[in-house]
């Protein structure tokens, strides 16, 4: 087995050169870094991970914990992340935990050692303070908190205004009678949109008929069955906006089966704007979230902190949302976007 003393022979410098070269160290010349990287290659030699860490006290490795790994927002997510991590020459640890608090408090655990550093995205309402009883010195980004978590950098997506912005929209088009399919209890997202919701009913007069809030869990079957229970109301609503593009899928399935059409018998809005969304017939109206810039952007914010000196005062930052108006809502004309407005401050 080829050793780093193999290297430094073949190299003709010392095993403390090698080592240097091999941590990315500046002190050693462009000479000496060329006949090292040279060595290492013709041996084919790669340093071993663990025992590099106990010299270094870094892995090179970040962690990143988020609810759930399957569909296409997330994959989004990890995409952005795995993207940053690589162009700064870091491995990426990749786990969930769904929603379950004494599970992500476990995962959280389970990684101590083994990064440098850590993102998570944790919508549930109580998972702050999980996160700040299972946390230790590693260095934190925070996707999605519902609240601060003291010490840490934390990313939010603009889920009140995304949603707001929708329904004023299907207001503005006519209609009087908005429902909507929420997310699951608990999670701040589906609790997030839900207010923006509100707000757009109260500002039209049109608050306070609560049976027009059907209860979802961010998949397609709780859309479709929502759907079917929107279609018994009296008077049933001529638009509805479900809380994310997978339900509103559903709610598109659930109208098609009953002989409906979308958007003349019922408007139809989401929110994420998965790819899926602009190939559905009608293409979908929805709020579009950079999923991939999310994950990219908390990397970036995480190096930020492991290359800093001095640890450097956490913010917090909303990321901005799209209303991207498609032909499910009823408006003519192809595919328009109105950007939202991002919101940066210090805590």
């Amino acid at each position: 087995m080829t050793t780093i003393k193999d290297v430094a022979r073949m190299a003709g410098v010392s095993v403390a050169t090698v080592s240097r070269v091999l941590n990315d160290s500046a002190v050693v010349s462009p000479s000496r870094r060329d006949r090292v990287q040279k060595a290492a290659t013709h041996l084919n030699y790669w340093p071993h991970g663990a025992a590099r860490s106990l010299i270094t006290n870094r892995t090179n490795t970040i962690g990143v914990l988020l609810p759930d790994l399957f569909g296409e927002f997330f994959s989004e997510v990890i995409r952005g992340i795995d993207q940053a991590a690589r162009e700064a020459g870091l491995h990426v640890l990749l786990s969930s935990s769904h929603a379950d608090t004494e599970e992500l408090i476990a995962a959280l655990r389970a990684m101590r050692g083994r990064i440098d550093g850590l993102i998570v995205m944790a919508p549930d309402v109580h998972a702050p303070k999980a996160i700040q009883q299972a946390r230790t010195d590693t260095p934190l980004v925070l996707i999605d908190p519902g609240l601060d978590v003291r010490g840490c950098d934390a990313i939010s997506i603009s889920n009140h205004d995304g949603a707001y912005h929708l329904v004023k929209h299907l207001f503005a088009l006519g209609h009087r009678r908005v429902a909507i399919i929420t997310g699951p209890s608990r999670n701040v997202d589906a609790e997030q949109r839900l207010a923006g919701y509100r707000r757009a009913l109260e500002e039209h007069g049109a608050n306070g008929d609560s049976g027009l809030e059907i209860a979802g869990d961010f998949g397609e079957r709780s859309g479709y069955e929502a759907a079917a229970r929107l279609l018994t109301l009296k008077p049933r609503p001529t638009a509805v906006f479900a809380a994310n593009d997978y339900m509103a899928i559903g709610v598109m399935g659930a109208l098609s089966d009953a002989g409906l059409r979308v958007p003349q018998d019922m408007a139809v809005g989401g929110f994420d704007d998965i790819a899926m969304a602009r190939y559905l017939n009608p293409p979908l109206t929805t709020v579009r979230v950079d999923a991939y810039g999310l994950g990219a952007h908390a990397t970036e914010r995480l190096l930020r902190i492991l290359g800093a000196t001095t640890a450097p005062w956490p913010t917090r930052e909303v990321m901005p949302t799209t209303l991207v108006i498609r032909g499910s809502c009823g408006t003519s004309g192809g595919e328009r976007a109105r950007p939202g407005v991002s919101r940066v401050r210090g805590r």
